[in-house]
C-alpha cells in the first residue's frame, strides 16, 4: 500500500430498508489494525445522523484517498460471523425472491453473547463415528438404489422414505441419520432440516445412537439466547459437524457435504418473514453454490420436488425393496349407504380386533371437542349475535362460546328459522375421543393434538385420538390406523390441499406396524388410489399437469404485489418491459382494509426462466418507492409497496 492508497472495508448494514441492501465503502483508520472478513463494526450513516450496525464482506485498498468517505467506527468483536460463503448464499437468496440480504442474515446470525464468546475457542477436535456405527449406517443406505453414489457424487436426489420403523426408530430418522453419520466418517459436515420439534427430537434420538454427542450442533427456536450463539459459533469452526434443526438452519456457516430436508411439502418450512424464502429453495441454492449432496426425503412427493424430477435435475431415488403399507379404502356401499356413520362397519371392527393387541391410532382434522355448531333445524352456521363469530362448545351439554370474542351464547336463536337448538356440525379430537371411550369399553383412550401433547405411547392396548402432524410414535407401530375426516379436510379452500392430505395420511400410515391394517374412511378418486398403491409421486404428476394450463405454482412462478394503486400500477408498469405474457397479471383487486391511501394486490405469473429478471425489476420498484417515500415532505415513510414471491397458494 502506497502513501497516497488507504484500505477501505466494503459493509453490509444491518437495516431493514430496501434503499439500504448494497455495499457501502467505509475508510478503515489504521488504529483499527488487522479487520477480518466477515467481523461486526459500526459505522456511521450519514443520511440518517447516526451509528449502525453492519458486516465487513470486502476489503480492498484505494488509490483516490481524496474520495470523502466515512470511517469505520469501531470493530464490535473479532470473531468472523459472516464467511464468505454464508454472504453468497445469503445475497443470491435475497435476490431471487426480491428481497434484503440483511433481511436473510437476520435468521442466520444470533444476537452476540459476550460471555459465551470470550469461552469460545475455535479448535474443536474432528469428531469421529465408530467404526460399527459407519457400517450401520452404510448397510442402510444401501437399501435405497443409487443413494450411496448420490453421496458420494454430490448429487441431488427425492427419496422416498420406508415407511416402517427402523430398530425402534422412524425409517426416515434412521435414514437421515445414516447418511450424516456417513458423511462425518469422510469428514464433511452436514445440514439436516426438519419442520418442527417433535421432528427435531426424533431425529437427535437417532443421531444419539450413531455419533458422539459432540458432533452434534442443535439449531432451534427453543434454545437460549447463549445456546443459539454457542451452536452458530461451532458451526463456523473448520471441525466437521452435523446441524440439525428448524428452517434457518440452511444457512449454517458450516462447510456443507449434505443438505437434507425431511418432509418439505411442511408449510412450517416457508419463511414467514420477509422475503419469505422456503427452505426448499435455500437448500437448492445452497447445492448449486457448494457443490454438496441435496436430498429432499419424505413418504409423499410434493409438485414442486417432482417438477425439479421431472427436468431430470433430481435423481428419484427408492428403496431397492419397496414396503407398501396396507391401505383400505372404504367401499361404495360403506359411502353411499343412507345410515352411514363416520367410522364405518369394516373399520369398527378392525381398530376393535386390533385394540385387543395393541395401540390403534384414530386421525381426525381438528382438536377439541365440537370446533363449530349449526342450527339442528335448518342447518345454517351458528354465530355471535355480537360480532359474528362462529359459536362452538368445548364439551358436551356446554355453554355456546365464541370463538372470536369469548363471549357465551346462553340464549342463542337462529336468525333464520328462529330455532333455538343447536346441533354439533363437527366432531373434534375430544369429542371423537370421548365417543369411541363409549364404543370400546376397557380400552384406553388417548387424546394427542395441540392442547394435549403425546410424544410416545408403550406397546399396550389404547385408543390414540390425534390431529394431524400431532401423532404419537407408538413402540412396535400401530396395530391399525384409521384416518377420519378425509371428506372434511379435503374441502379446503386450498389450491395444494390434495398433496397435504396425502402427506397427513402417508405420515401417519407410516407409524402403522408391519401388515397392519390403515382404513381411509369417507374417500375415494385419484387421492385415495395413490394412498392405497402407495403412488404418491404418480399424484404429483397428476397435480402438476392439471396447473401448467393454468400456469400455476409450481409450474410457474408467482409473485404477489401488494400496496396502493399508484405504487402497485407502477411496478406492474415496469414489469410491461420484459414482454411477459398478456395474461402473466391478474389484478390488481381492492383490499379490504383500513388503510389509507386504499391498498390494492395483483399477482404476476411468470416462467422461472424469466426469474431474475422479474425479482430485479420487483426490487427495483419497492426501492424506489422507499425512496420517494422518505424524500416525501410530511408523509409516513413506511413503503407502500411490498412483493412477496413464489407464493405456494395464491387467492385474490
Amino acid at each position: 500500500m502506497t502513501a497516497e492508497s488507504r484500505r477501505i472495508a466494503r459493509v453490509l448494514l444491518d437495516s431493514p430498508l430496501p434503499q439500504l441492501d448494497r455495499l457501502f465503502d467505509y475508510a478503515l483508520p489504521a488504529e483499527l489494525g488487522d479487520v477480518p472478513i466477515g467481523v461486526r463494526v459500526r459505522v456511521p450513516l450519514r443520511t440518517a445522523g447516526r451509528v449502525i450496525d453492519g458486516y465487513v464482506v470486502e476489503i480492498d485498498t484505494e488509490d483516490d484517498a481524496d474520495r470523502p468517505l466515512s470511517e469505520v467506527e469501531s470493530v464490535v468483536s473479532q470473531v468472523p460471523v459472516l464467511p464468505e460463503r454464508t454472504y453468497r448464499l445469503a445475497r443470491r437468496a435475497a435476490d431471487r425472491a426480491a428481497g434484503s440480504a440483511s433481511d436473510v442474515l437476520r435468521l442466520v446470525i444470533p444476537k452476540r453473547q459476550v460471555r459465551v464468546e470470550k469461552a469460545w475457542t475455535s479448535d474443536a477436535p474432528t469428531p469421529v463415528p465408530a467404526d460399527d456405527a459407519v457400517t450401520s449406517a452404510s448397510s442402510l443406505i444401501a437399501t435405497y438404489d443409487h443413494l450411496e453414489e448420490v453421496l458420494e457424487g454430490a448429487g441431488r436426489a427425492a427419496v422416498e422414505a420406508i415407511p416402517v420403523q427402523h430398530r425402534g426408530e422412524p425409517g426416515w430418522t434412521a435414514l437421515l441419520a445414516s447418511t450424516a453419520t456417513r458423511m462425518l466418517a469422510a469428514g464433511r459436515s452436514s445440514i439436516l432440516i426438519v419442520p418442527d420439534h417433535r421432528d427435531l427430537d426424533l431425529l437427535l434420538a437417532a443421531l444419539g445412537s450413531l455419533v458422539p454427542p459432540e458432533a452434534v450442533v442443535r439449531y432451534d427456536s427453543r434454545q437460549t439466547n447463549p445456546d443459539r450463539y454457542r451452536s452458530f459459533l461451532r458451526s463456523l469452526e473448520e471441525a466437521p459437524c452435523i446441524v440439525v434443526g428448524n428452517r434457518s438452519a440452511v444457512y449454517a456457516p458450516v462447510r456443507a457435504g449434505l443438505v437434507a430436508v425431511w418432509d418439505d411439502g411442511d408449510p412450517l418450512l416457508g419463511e414467514p418473514l420477509a422475503p419469505y424464502i422456503n427452505a426448499r429453495d435455500a437448500a437448492l441454492l445452497r447445492q448449486e453454490q457448494e457443490d454438496s449432496a441435496l436430498l429432499f426425503v419424505g413418504h409423499t412427493r410434493t409438485t414442486d420436488v417432482e417438477r425439479l424430477v421431472a427436468h431430470g435435475y433430481l435423481q428419484d431415488v427408492r428403496a431397492a425393496r419397496r414396503v407398501m403399507p396396507r391401505v383400505i379404502l372404504s367401499t361404495p356401499q360403506e359411502m353411499d349407504a343412507p345410515t352411514a356413520q363416520r367410522m364405518p362397519s369394516s373399520a369398527f371392527l378392525s381398530a376393535r380386533n386390533a385394540a385387543s393387541e395393541g395401540p390403534v391410532l384414530v386421525q381426525v382434522s381438528r382438536p377439541g371437542f365440537a370446533p363449530s355448531l349449526v342450527c339442528a333445524e335448518c342447518r345454517a352456521p351458528a354465530r355471535c349475535a355480537h360480532c359474528g363469530g362462529p359459536l362452538g362448545a368445548k364439551h358436551r351439554g356446554a355453554v355456546p362460546v365464541c370463538a372470536w370474542c369469548g363471549r357465551g351464547a346462553r340464549a342463542w336463536t337462529c336468525p333464520t328459522c328462529a330455532s333455538t337448538k343447536l346441533r354439533l356440525a363437527s366432531s373434534g379430537s375430544e369429542r371423537t375421543a370421548d365417543e369411541l371411550g363409549k364404543a370400546f369399553p376397557g380400552v384406553r383412550v388417548i387424546v394427542a393434538d395441540s392442547a394435549h401433547p403425546v410424544e410416545h405411547v408403550a406397546d399396550k392396548p389404547a385408543l390414540v385420538v390425534a390431529t394431524r402432524g400431532a401423532e404419537p410414535l407408538a413402540e412396535g407401530g400401530y396395530r391399525a390406523v384409521v384416518l377420519l375426516d378425509g371428506p372434511r379436510m379435503l374441502q379446503a379452500p386450498d389450491l395444494r390441499i390434495g398433496e397435504a392430505c396425502l402427506r397427513w395420511w402417508s405420515n401417519a400410515a407410516a407409524l402403522a406396524a408391519p401388515g397392519a391394517p390403515i382404513h381411509l374412511v369417507g374417500v375415494d378418486g385419484t387421492i385415495a388410489r395413490a394412498l392405497a398403491t402407495w403412488n404418491q409421486s404418480g399424484y404429483a404428476r397428476a397435480e402438476l399437469a392439471e396447473r401448467a394450463p393454468l400456469h400455476m405454482p409450481p409450474a410457474a412462478r408467482v409473485a404477489l404485489v401488494e400496496g396502493s394503486a399508484a405504487a402497485v400500477g407502477r411496478a406492474l408498469a415496469a414489469l410491461q418491459e420484459l414482454a411477459l405474457p398478456s395474461d402473466a397479471v391478474l389484478g390488481p383487486v381492492p383490499i379490504e382494509s383500513d388503510d389509507y391511501p386504499p391498498r390494492v394486490r395483483a399477482l404476476v405469473r411468470f416462467e422461472y426462466g424469466a426469474g431474475v429478471k422479474v425479482a430485479a425489476t420487483l426490487r427495483a420498484a419497492v426501492v424506489a418507492e422507499a425512496v420517494s417515500n422518505r424524500r416525501g415532505k410530511g408523509k409516513s415513510t413506511r413503503s407502500t409497496l411490498s412483493v412477496r414471491l413464489d407464493i405456494l397458494d395464491p387467492e385474490l
